[in-house]
């Protein structure tokens, strides 16, 4: 291969890794590229796997000897070679952090040079008079000197005062000793000595200052210079004051000038950057040190059910026996200020709500009851009732912007930092657009407003600009976390790189796409290769060159079907790809839609951006959720809905967002379950048939095999979570983690069992000719046909067990794969099939967060296939979807939107699929006309 063709390709040779079928390709560089494929193909083994792997192995052994030796090793992917390689990055759809101080503005370096603008080019505003807060320089009194005609007269000297206890007879004297001979007072100059023999202690009553220097204006230079030098000694013995006595024919002018920053009797900070940082003690709120957030009495644990009236016990602390009688006090007081008792706390006025806390001359409210417990917690029973209301709330210092007041006064273009962001990220680029500074401000900011605007380009092209720079990373979806991570990227303008992005439409409206789509191209066009593992149709009708793996799962993929453009993808008959695209394989529009009695309706829901709305969730039907991105879906679900429901069907939750009350057939409801994309276990040990408990069942199996009798094994001998069979070194890890000091850890596989988590004794035990690491290495699907066959009925258990995994489309993944290495989709799916697998069913809401993370049409087709099964056993479902095939299919659609952020959380339609496409105002209406008409 010549010199010219590696530069052009990254060539691969016999892939190997996971499924992959000795995979050889050609993939040309500087290219936007699709890798597609049904789910468990063997796509991200291709792209993460094998590509980033390598990329990032021949980035380490770049490194000194020495830098190398922290790392240990790290293997190479099982492939022959790969040349061409570019240095590769991964953007994949992982939130990143949990850090609780990490912000959108922080991790996208927008905050950065926000603070770096407000150090340079803020104006300090006194909250007083409202004017700019300045400090004069040496060279401003000299300027205003020089305004004066040539040969005026003039006196530079500074305020007189007694300091250190003295007199001001005593301050004169030592001013005399250090040089100094004339004191000006009441307008006249006279000489300190003559004053000292008088001892005269009252000739400062008027104004009194020490002349520092007598002299004309002058514009040559040694006169410009000693009018500098004396005004720089006025402010040191003035303490920062220097008064300029200008000596007119026909008037007197006295100008003061102060080089302290203070303004109205206040004493200001200069702005730096680290007034500015909320990570740092010299700007942080000195109350909730930064984090925005305090413990304190929790409102909503007050006050958990707002459908209840004061008088049906709303106030959850004024209950039992002793509490009630502060209930009662209200009560009994309530007519004689009209305060209507019966009516639930939602519908109270804001006055009347504050009155519950606050009290008046006839009742005490809540504040003086949790004021006297506080003052009685040496009673462990009223500190235990004091800590069952305390939670997160606002901090009441910084209103939560986590900054000091300090920082506050600092504007431009009279905003402070804390309002900017506060901002959604498209009205914070408007803003930024439309800033005018003066001539000099804009020299000096010139590069800081570049950056700036640029990276909130980046995040509205990419469909975030209803996320503002104060939300947390750590409450971003993980396509949000991914999107805002490739507008850093684009930030940050690297060329000559291979970018490998992991379904970064996930979470975007279709109305959005064709934005990401620019992104991508943006990326590419500068210099990079962009591989994209991506499922949508319009991102792969977009593509340079499309690489479809397949043709199923599991050990029925790892091929490459195709590789080319995609007209020439639709010409392939054998790709399921093809087959959807082409329409010749397609999700059918159910005949009918489910007719629904029942429903849960959520009250006054007030969440981030829902402005005050009231809707009804159908039951024991499949209602979808949709809208444009930030129009408020998981407001309305996820922070409202799912833990109001849950606290009171289980008594207990997590808090609830902003609502006034839940009301409709909940009692028809046994449970809630949220089925969000979070890893099934924290442990590394941790796998999707210990989730399902079906490797109890395999574990009896083994220990019923006529070797494990002779030894006298038990069930717990094939447990990797405890001690017995499994390997001493690595705890039944299969791999030993390295502890690095200054980088990531590494995991090197176990020397002592070669990775296969059990002892030797424990691995002689066979069923048909399989030990338990090979049964742990079988696919969902391979185990199925397995142990399918057997009589027994620990078998039937395990197939019965193992059998909706391959329903929800899981059948590739291995038996023993760690859960951390699931994708969020495939987590969402294995914790879906635990639903299906149990036998006994009560009435439940099943609530999923974007179930089609990961999957093909065809996948897509098997899901639905399992909501269908669970609806058909009682069940309700309500989903969080932007996938038009989940939303062609739903029973029941609720629109949000108009837009995103501040232009959004109004309710834009309530009803069926077919009466959604009429409406004009409707994002999703328009993009699912084509799915139905």
């Amino acid at each position: 291969m010549s010199i010219s063709n590696k530069t052009k390709y990254i060539e691969i040779q016999n892939a190997r890794v996971h499924n992959l079928k000795n995979v050889s390709l050609k993939i040309p560089r500087n290219k936007f590229i699709v890798v597609t494929g049904v789910s468990g193909s063997g796509k991200s083994s291709l792209a993460f796997d094998t590509l980033f792997a390598e990329g990032q192995r021949r980035y380490v052994e770049s490194l000194s000897s020495y830098a190398r030796q922290f790392l240990g090793r790290i293997n190479k992917p099982e492939v022959d070679f790969i040349n061409g390689i570019p240095p590769a990055i991964a953007i994949e759809q992982k939130v990143n952090t949990r850090n609780p101080r990490s912000t959108v503005g922080t991790s996208t370096e927008i905050y950065d040079y926000l603070k770096l603008l407000f150090a340079r080019v803020g104006k300090t505003i006194s909250p007083v008079s409202g004017e700019v807060v300045t400090r004069n320089s040496v060279t401003d009194v000299v300027d205003y000197i020089n305004t004066f005609d040539k040969g005026t007269r003039l006196i530079i000297a500074a305020p007189l005062q007694a300091k250190n206890g003295r007199t001001i007879l005593e301050e004169a004297e030592l001013l005399m000793q250090q040089g100094f001979s004339r004191l000006e007072t009441n307008n006249e100059i006279k000489k300190i000595d003559e004053l000292l023999k008088d001892k005269a202690e009252d000739f400062c009553k008027g104004s009194c200052n020490l002349v520092i220097d007598r002299v004309s204006v002058q514009l040559d230079e040694d006169s410009q210079s000693r009018i500098a030098d004396s005004v720089q000694t006025a402010f040191f013995e003035g303490h920062g004051e220097c008064v300029v006595k200008i000596y007119k024919k026909e008037e007197t002018v006295t100008q003061t000038f102060s080089n302290l920053f203070e303004a109205d009797g206040m004493e200001f900070e200069e702005p730096t950057v680290h007034m500015f940082s909320f990570n740092n003690p010299i700007g942080a709120c000195p109350t909730c040190e930064g984090y925005g957030k305090v413990i304190g009495i929790d409102e909503d644990l007050v006050i958990p059910n707002k459908s209840l009236s004061v008088y049906q016990d709303a106030v959850a602390c004024w209950k039992g026996e002793k509490m009630s009688e502060w209930k009662k006090e209200l009560i009994y007081s309530a007519e004689k200020f009209n305060f209507p008792i019966h009516k639930p706390f939602y519908e109270l006025t804001e006055e009347q709500k504050f009155l519950i806390w606050t009290g008046n001359k006839y009742f005490e409210g809540l504040n003086s009851f949790f004021k006297h417990l506080e003052e009685s917690s040496y009673k462990i029973q009223y500190r235990v009732m004091l800590s069952r209301y305390r939670g997160k709330t606002i901090c009441p210092e910084c209103k939560g912007s986590r900054l000091k007041k300090e920082a506050g006064y600092v504007k431009v273009a009279n905003r402070s930092l804390q309002e900017l962001v506060l901002l959604p990220v498209s009205e914070l680029r408007t803003f930024f657009e439309q800033l005018k500074l003066d001539t000099h401000d804009t020299a000096v900011a010139k590069r800081i407003l570049i950056e700036i605007t640029n990276r909130l380009e980046f995040l509205c092209d990419v469909g975030l600009g209803y996320l503002t720079l104060n939300r947390l990373s750590a409450t971003l979806s993980g396509g949000e976390s991914q999107r805002i991570n490739l507008a850093t990227s684009l930030g940050s303008s690297l060329v000559g790189s291979l970018y490998i992005l992991d379904e970064p439409s996930i979470g975007l409206h279709s109305r959005d796409t064709e934005k990401l789509i620019k992104v991508l191209r943006r990326l590419q066009k500068i210099g990079n290769t962009v591989l994209v593992v991506e499922h949508d149709e319009e991102i792969i009708r977009a593509a340079d060159e499309v690489i479809d793996i397949g043709p199923l799962a599991g050990q029925h993929g790892g091929e490459v079907v195709f590789q080319g453009n995609h007209e020439e993808l639709i010409k392939k008959p054998e790709s399921l790809t093809t087959k959807y695209l082409s329409g010749v394989e397609k999700i059918e529009v159910p005949k009918q839609r489910r007719k629904w009695m029942n429903s849960i309706e959520v009250v006054g829901a007030r969440e981030n951006n829902l402005k005050n709305v009231r809707v009804k969730f159908p039951l024991n039907s499949m209602t979808v959720v949709t809208g444009v991105s930030g129009s408020g879906k998981s407001s309305l679900v996820s922070k409202i809905l799912t833990p109001a429901l849950t606290k009171i069907l289980g008594g207990y939750g997590e808090k609830t967002g902003h609502h006034d009350a839940l009301l409709g057939d909940y009692k028809m409801l046994d449970a809630v379950e949220f089925i969000d994309q979070n890893p099934i276990g924290k442990s590394s040990r941790s796998n999707p048939v210990t989730y399902l408990k079906a490797y109890d069942e395999i574990r009896k199996l083994f220990s019923e095999q006529q070797a494990s009798k002779i030894q006298g094994l038990k069930p717990s001998h094939f447990s990797f979570n405890v001690d017995g069979g499994r390997c001493d070194e690595c705890q039944g890890e299969g791999t030993i983690k390295v502890e690095m000091q200054f980088l990531a850890d590494v995991f090197l596989v176990c020397e002592s069992c070669n990775g296969k988590r059990f002892k030797e004794d424990i691995l002689d035990v066979r069923y048909r000719e399989l030990n338990i690491d090979d049964i742990l290495n079988l696919t969902v699907n391979q185990a199925i046909e397995l142990f399918a066959v057997g009589k027994s009925s620990t078998e039937k258990k395990i197939t019965k067990r193992l059998k909706p995994l391959q329903d929800v489309g899981l059948g590739y993944i291995k038996l023993g794969q760690s859960s951390s290495t699931l994708s969020g989709g495939e987590s969402q799916r294995v914790k879906l099939a635990s639903f299906l697998a149990k036998e006994k069913d009560s009435p439940t809401l099943f609530i999923f967060d974007e179930p089609t993370t990961g999957l093909h049409f065809h996948d897509i087709k098997k899901l639905l296939d399992s909501f269908n099964a669970l609806i058909a056993r009682g069940h309700s479902i309500i989903i969080i979807e932007h996938n038009m095939e989940i939303i062609k299919s739903a029973d029941w659609i609720i629109d949000l939107g108009p837009e995103g952020g501040s232009n959004g959380g109004e309710i834009v339609f309530e009803g069926t699929p077919e009466e959604l496409i009429k409406v004009d105002g409707s994002y999703t209406g328009q993009a699912l006309k084509e799915k139905l008409i």
